[in-house]
């Protein structure tokens, strides 16, 4: 771990949004999830959510690379079962979503706690999704077609939420609270001591300014003797 690695880690945490995330409806296309996860990374999000069938969702995961690592995709079973729990915590759910009472996307409070809901292409998000949204935002379209790629919208409403909180100074401070910080630093800074640890169901060990164990060694002979802290979750 060099010290520019290190720094660049802690930056990107720095920016992170806890009140900012995607939800995709049955966007089943493994190219598309994977352009939305770079998105969301680009825009700060740490955790974004899939209701996809097991399927694709497995599909998904085994060609996940770069940004994968920086961003959570938590899957769900189905829509409502991600956007409850986050309506529950006040989150405002925006679904990209061509009718009647439609808004330009630009005309929406994205410093508020916010969803933005993505369907696939051709169906759209679905009447669960819909029904469980607070405002539906549409993109305006200047030619033929009808709709841009769920990735792209994507990269162009997080671009406009990312301008919002940019002016409101949340990307000046960091939001993070001290333990998803350690912990998410810990996890990129050391992925396989990381995994290791979740696997044997211990608590992780602690990290130096630099980046490394302050005493490996003394770690690993307590995890050979049994006698490494335990995960408490």
């Amino acid at each position: 771990m060099t010290a520019a690695r290190l720094q660049r880690l802690r930056q990107v945490l720095e920016f992170r949004q806890p009140d900012l995330t995607i939800v995709t409806d049955n966007v089943h296309k493994s190219r598309n999830l994977s352009a939305i996860v770079r998105t969301a990374d680009a825009a700060g999000i740490g955790t974004m959510y899939c209701a996809v069938a097991d399927k694709d969702y497995k599909a998904f995961k085994g060609t996940a690379m770069g940004s994968h690592s920086w961003v959570s995709v938590q899957r769900c079973a189905d829509v409502s079962a991600a956007l409850r729990p986050l309506k529950a915590q006040g989150y405002q759910v925006l679904a990209a979503h061509l009718a009647a009472d439609s808004v330009d996307y630009r005309e929406v409070d994205y410093t508020r706690p916010t969803v933005v809901l993505l369907g696939a292409e051709k169906q759209g998000v679905s009447d669960a999704g819909c029904g469980l949204a607070d405002t539906h935002i549409t993109i305006p379209m200047r030619g033929m077609v009808q709709s841009y790629n769920v990735s792209v919208a994507a990269g162009i409403i997080l671009a406009e939420a990312e301008r919002q909180r940019q002016i409101a100074g949340l990307y000046s401070q960091r939001r993070l609270d001290d333990e998803t910080y350690n912990k998410t630093l810990f996890e990129w800074a050391q992925p396989k001591i990381s995994e290791y640890c979740r696997d044997q169901g211990l608590a992780y060990p602690p990290l130096a300014e630099d980046g490394e164990l302050v005493d490996g060694l003394a770690w690993q002979n307590a995890v050979r003797d049994g006698t490494a802290p335990k995960f408490n979750g």
